[in-house]
């Protein structure tokens, strides 16, 4: 168990490693100088070179990167000369607004994904099974903005239920304080996460479903219910678990296109903010915070599987 988990840990740092590289590398070359992309197209040339020269922009690209580098072991993420403000500032100041928002919308989708899963395994080619399939498919296929607007030309601007913004407030709980607000793009981002999940339970309690030890269940007298609850779940969950992990890429999108939908004041419309000012050390600093959270769902969701079957420990 120690020789797996040293081993994610050390691809972990390495994949780490290779997105921060190429990140710094692609942002860097979007434009012929970093200082004339934060000073503006107004700036002289003067101006820009001493920017350059005071920053060191001049440099090369690796020595640039070495620099950023070690920047990064000391826990500095740059400085946003667009905002004034640090990078790791301007990070955990919106980090938990987006991060309950996150985190509400994901367990809403496990508690619907997983039932909804299982009851179109167990009713498979059902007449409610295929209603079921035919609406997660398009749930999945759907882009995230397009069920953003969906929900407000109905719910907002349709029946006027919930409000077509969401909350303000600089409290990373106004999910839970400010519901009318917070209820639209908490579905939203929850939707097409349930659409993917349900998908792959149903898969995954269709395999179970076949296995001898469901059999053997049954044909001691014990009930659907309790085979499914005490027999099933556990074993059918696994692969959900992985997609958990390899899903958050998906959520931190989502969050992106859900914050500047809603105008909702978190990392996405922060990412979005900057991409549009050019804001560079912001994009980079999102990025690589995005990379390690990926990585750290991934292994996260590893050890949880190899805890649960330890026969994917030798994989």
């Amino acid at each position: 168990m120690v020789t797996h988990v040293l081993r994610r840990l050390g691809t972990s740092v390495v994949v780490i490693l290779g997105v921060s590289f190429i990140t710094f590398g692609i942002l860097h070359g979007m434009s012929g100088s970093p200082g004339r992309a934060i000073l503006g197209v107004q700036a002289s040339a003067e101006a820009v070179a001493a920017f350059d020269r005071e920053h060191g922009y001049d440099r090369s690209l690796v020595a640039q990167y070495v620099t950023y580098l070690g920047r990064l072991l000391h826990g500095d993420l740059g400085h946003s000369y667009k905002l004034n403000q640090s990078v790791n500032a301007l990070l955990a100041e919106n980090a938990g607004r987006t991060a309950v928002m996150a985190a509400v919308a994901l367990l809403l989708a496990i508690g619907v994904a997983v039932p909804l899963g299982v009851f179109q395994a167990v009713k498979r080619n059902s007449f409610g099974d295929n209603v079921l399939t035919a609406l997660t498919f398009v749930g999945y296929s759907m882009p995230v903005f397009l069920l953003a607007m969906l929900l407000i030309q109905v719910f907002a601007l349709g029946m006027g239920l919930f409000s077509a913004q969401a909350s303000q407030s600089g409290s990373m709980w106004a999910v839970f304080t400010e519901p009318r607000a917070m209820l639209l793009p908490v579905l939203t981002l929850a939707g097409v996460t349930v659409a993917m999940y349900s998908r792959y339970q149903r898969s995954a309690a269709l395999d179970q479903l076949a296995q001898d030890y469901i059999r053997v269940a049954r044909a001691k007298g014990l009930s659907m219910r309790l085979v499914l609850t005490r027999h099933l779940l556990r074993n059918a969950c696994l692969p959900l678990v992985t997609l958990i992990g390899m899903s958050i890429p998906l959520l931190l999108a989502g969050n992106l296109v859900v914050e500047s939908v809603f105008n909702y004041p978190g990392l996405g419309l922060l990412f979005f903010n900057s991409l549009n000012n050019q804001d560079y050390p912001v994009l980079l600093g999102y990025t690589l915070v995005a990379s390690v959270m990926t990585v750290l769902g991934n292994l996260l969701a590893d050890l949880v599987v190899a805890i649960s079957d330890p026969r994917t420990r030798s994989t």
